[in-house]
Formats: C-alpha cells, structure tokens, sequence
C-alpha cells in the first residue's frame, strides 16, 4: 500500500533491522537508511509515507534532519525515537513539525499505533484535536505547584532536579507528578509533553 510507506533511519544496524522486520511484520512497505543524509538524498517530491528516525546520530541527528526535510519542503509525518530521559529533545523535535516521538525501548504495538497514526494524519500540520481544548481546561484545574512541576517535567527535568529547583523533596515531586497526571489524564510523560506542545503549553 502507498500509504503505509516507513522511511526509516538509524544508524544502529541492529535497532535498524530489528524495527525494519518489526514494521514488515505489521504489514508496513519499509525503507532503510543507514544516515539522514543517505533520505535526504533520495527522497523526491512529493514523498510518501511517514519517517522514523532516532533522535541521536553522528553527523545529521534527528533534530537537523526534520529542519532540512521543512526546508526542502517535505511534508511528509515524522516520528523520533529518543532515548530514556530525552523529553527536551523530543519536545524540540515536535516544536520543529514532529508529529510524535516515541521512547526506546518501546512496546512494538506502541510503535506500530504511532506509526499508523502518523500516516493517518499526513502532512505536518498540527490536527485540532477536540482533547486538546479538554487538556488545556485540565491544566486549569491544576494547583500553581502542580503547575510548576508539570512545566519542570515538560521540560525534561527528573524528580531530582525539579524538587532542587523548586526546593522540595524528589518524593514530594512524585506525589505532585502522580496528582497532575491525574488530573490532566495524561497516561504517561510522553502524552504530558505531546499535548502540551500542540497545546502550545511548552
């Protein structure tokens, strides 16, 4: 199928063919790349299907190669896959037209939703999501601490950095996290940073 076409980038061969069998499994059309440059050139307009690409790689990252995929003027979707505790990357990749990142190691089903919500979507354009004015009126419930705490997470700080920021214990930092969570419904970090940057929040 045209559409379920997934340009693939990472410049570990094994996580490259690891995901490459993984997505041939799940029916996926797959294209591998060793570098960013390497899709770069040989991507011609208009492109199809979606990007995955890992977040941190010698040369072009993953960063460099979603500006000069924009800049080329493809608009094609594009998930990172970052590393454990690179939330500022990810944040930074979706302020500059990510549609999602995804966090290794990660459940093969989770990687698979996101691909296929990704092309689903198309384009880079950010979908106005009804849940997305749901989560905005979320945040509003939560306590100026509890804010302060999810503006620290959002930003990729850990237990440890937001309680000496905010000068209070890490675990106090996890009963706010838990309650914010909560309250925002948020299922995990990676769903806290998403809508809060297509909410404009980060």
């Amino acid at each position: 199928m045209a559409h379920s076409l997934v340009h693939v980038v990472d410049d570990d061969p094994a996580m490259r063919d690891s995901v490459g069998f993984l997505l041939d499994t799940a029916g996926f059309e797959i294209a591998l790349y060793e570098a960013a440059t390497d899709l770069l050139d040989t991507l011609v307009k208009p492109a199809r299907g979606c990007v995955l690409t890992d977040i941190r790689m010698p040369g072009v990252d993953g960063l460099e190669l979603l500006r000069r995929l924009r800049a080329c003027g493809h608009t094609l979707p594009v998930v990172v896959m970052t590393g454990h505790g690179d939330v500022q990357l990810a944040v930074e990749a979706m302020k500059l037209g990510a549609c999602d990142f995804i966090e290794k190691p990660f459940d093969d089903e989770a990687l698979v939703q996101a691909l296929r919500s990704a092309l689903n979507r198309g384009g880079a354009a950010k979908v106005v999501d009804p849940t997305l004015d749901e989560f905005v009126r979320r945040v509003g419930t939560l306590s100026d601490r509890e804010r302060q705490v999810m503006d620290q997470l959002v930003a990729g700080g850990s237990s440890k950095d937001i309680g000496r920021t905010l000068d209070i214990s890490p675990r106090t930092v996890e009963i706010y996290r838990a309650k914010l969570m909560a309250k925002t419904q948020a299922a995990s970090l990676q769903e806290l940073v998403r809508w809060s940057v297509l909410a404009g929040l980060a």
